[in-house]
């Protein structure tokens, strides 16, 4: 392996006004195992296009190593899944990718499968796989693997990339992190940093720095201040002892205005030398803060629901049709509770939370399971478009309704509850923000106020959102969803490409404002810091329970 070396790297998009990087330079080992990371829209992912070559810099990235970008583009998910790994890369050996299956302990009979069959999670490691099937000397460039991922996957990919080398991995999991890198490069406000170790390692150091600065900057204030007070007092006695050059008289003699002149010169020139002090203080105070992260609170505004218990469900099953997906289901979600429904991928986690916001509309809440509910086409995608309720009785359901959401059990949701939802899915986002804002019918203003804090820039609002990063689209959805005055948040997955600094400001808010929520979220950090209770679902129970305590 070798060393990288960047000097002097500028970047900047055609058209904008902004600098994405601005003359920085610093080196990285190929044999690394490095963690990028940064805030959304920082420059993370146009950082691995300039080391793939895919962009002009201004500066230079010497020498540029031989890179791979993961993940891939599947053009045609249809094909057997051996067929999409010969698109992505024509001639590799099957018998390394069956290799690097073993490591994280998955079967090789997925290869065999259509590809589109497989879940997010089954995808994601097959193409690791690939990835590391090539050359050692390929310098890997890995983008967020582990978006969609469940625990236990997340499990198997940590430990196996922490037995790997020669990659730069971009995730916004801590815990993640700490597991398999060795180095950190951190994109931070006004310059990048590189620091040896994992995330832990690097926060600390980055804490320390923060606070050294900030003191520092106390230290200068009180400075400052002290060398405007003497500058005053200096100038004034240089204009008390100017004055009395004229007009007065000692001993009866007439003053020596060439004595008392230059007396008063040198007093100014004291008051200018302290001047000059004081510009070079106030210098190096502007600078001092550049890097500090001091991320703004945010403002949540829930309502109380005059039911403590909001939703209770009692040996709940969901089918399609014939299929159960979930169940059987216990669990409670009161007045100011977090709770996290956990499991592997495919267990029925985000079906519980749509059939929640289906029975929102109805005038009461569900008991027994004699019910069954069929959404219109565009509501199965969106269940806030509205979800249309039909009684077909017992007969039916037994023989199942294809496409509709049958329940057995007790569905016992409180009445008149409102709900503020966060999909997992941002690709629908299209046009301005304003625009978006008038559809959900948020205020203009608190919503721009809360992506500034959540480290948007003003000329991020004249954007249209099809030119946001994801991490950038999933902010737009998290703070349409703070606008909204709810008993209960929903978030599928709220946290999917979402900064590690911003994902500290969410779970701040929560904290502090203690908001009824039921969410996804695979991030153990986050579901440990804002106190959520997890109901675990699926066969693999003892299994996450596991991967849990692990992590």
């Amino acid at each position: 392996m070798s060393q990288i070396q960047v000097q002097n790297l500028s970047f900047s998009y055609e058209g904008s006004s902004e600098f994405v990087f601005e003359n920085v330079s610093f080196w990285l080992d190929t044999s690394w195992r490095l963690g990028l990371i940064g805030r959304n829209g920082k420059g993370k992912t146009t950082f691995l296009r300039l080391l793939m070559g895919e962009l002009e810099d201004g500066g230079s990235i010497r020498p540029r190593p031989g890179c791979k970008y993961f993940p891939y583009q599947v053009e045609q998910p249809k094909r057997l899944t051996m067929e999409v790994l010969e698109e992505c890369e024509p001639g590799y050996e099957l018998w390394k990718v069956c290799r690097e299956l073993n490591l994280m302990e998955m079967d090789t009979e997925l290869l065999g499968r259509p590809f589109d069959t497989l879940s997010g999670g089954e995808q994601t490691r097959v193409l690791l796989a690939l990835l590391f099937s090539g050359e050692e000397k390929d310098f890997l460039l890995i983008d967020e693997p582990t978006n969609h991922l469940d625990l236990e996957a997340r499990r198997q990919v940590g430990e196996y990339l922490g037995q790997k080398s020669g990659f730069i991995l971009v995730s916004h999991d801590r815990h993640f992190l700490d597991g398999c890198v060795d180095h950190i490069l951190a994109i931070e406000r006004q310059q990048l940093t590189v620091q040896k170790g994992n995330y832990t390692v690097w926060q600390q150091e980055k804490e320390r720095r923060d606070q050294a600065a900030v003191q520092k900057n106390e230290q200068l204030k009180r400075e400052i201040g002290r060398l405007k007070e003497t500058e005053r007092q200096k100038e004034g006695w240089s204009q008390a002892l100017e004055r009395t050059k004229t007009g007065t008289r000692i001993g009866g003699l007439r003053p020596d205005r060439g004595h008392i002149g230059h007396k008063a010169a040198k007093m100014m020139k004291r008051a200018k030398v302290l001047e000059r002090r004081m510009e070079q203080q106030i210098q190096e105070k502007q600078g001092l803060l550049e890097n500090v992260e001091n991320p703004e609170s945010l403002k949540l505004f829930p309502l109380c629901h005059h039911r403590q218990e909001l939703l209770r469900l009692q040996e709940v099953v969901l089918s399609y049709g014939e299929r159960a997906v979930c169940g059987p289901l216990r669990m409670a979600v009161g007045n100011g509770e977090r709770v996290a429904l956990c499991g592997p991928n495919g267990c029925g986690k985000s079906t519980v939370l749509k059939q929640v916001l289906a029975v929102a509309g109805m005038t009461e809440g569900l008991k027994g399971w004699e019910q069954i509910w069929e959404g219109r086409e565009e509501g199965q995608e969106n269940s806030l478009a509205g979800i249309v309720e039909s009684f077909e009785g017992a007969e039916q359901m037994q023989k199942g309704v294809k496409g509709a959401v049958s329940c057995r059990g007790v569905w016992d949701q409180a009445f008149g509850l409102k709900i503020s939802y966060v999909p997992q899915d941002v690709s629908f986002l299209r046009g301005s923000l304003e625009e978006f804002a008038r559809e959900q019918e948020i205020s203009w203003t608190l919503f721009l106020a809360l992506l500034r804090k959540l480290d948007f820039s003003r000329e991020q609002f004249g954007k249209p959102m099809e030119q946001y990063s994801q991490g950038q689209k999933k902010k737009v959805l998290l703070a349409k969803s703070l606008c909204e005055q709810a008993h209960l948040y929903i978030w599928d997955e709220p946290l999917n490409y979402v900064d590690l600094f911003s994902r500290e400001q969410i779970a701040e808010l929560i904290v502090r404002h203690r908001p009824a929520m039921l969410l996804v979220e695979h991030d153990v950090s986050f579901l440990e810091e804002i106190g959520a209770r997890c109901i675990w679902m699926g066969e693999k129970e003892d299994k996450v329970k596991s991967a849990q305590k692990k992590a």
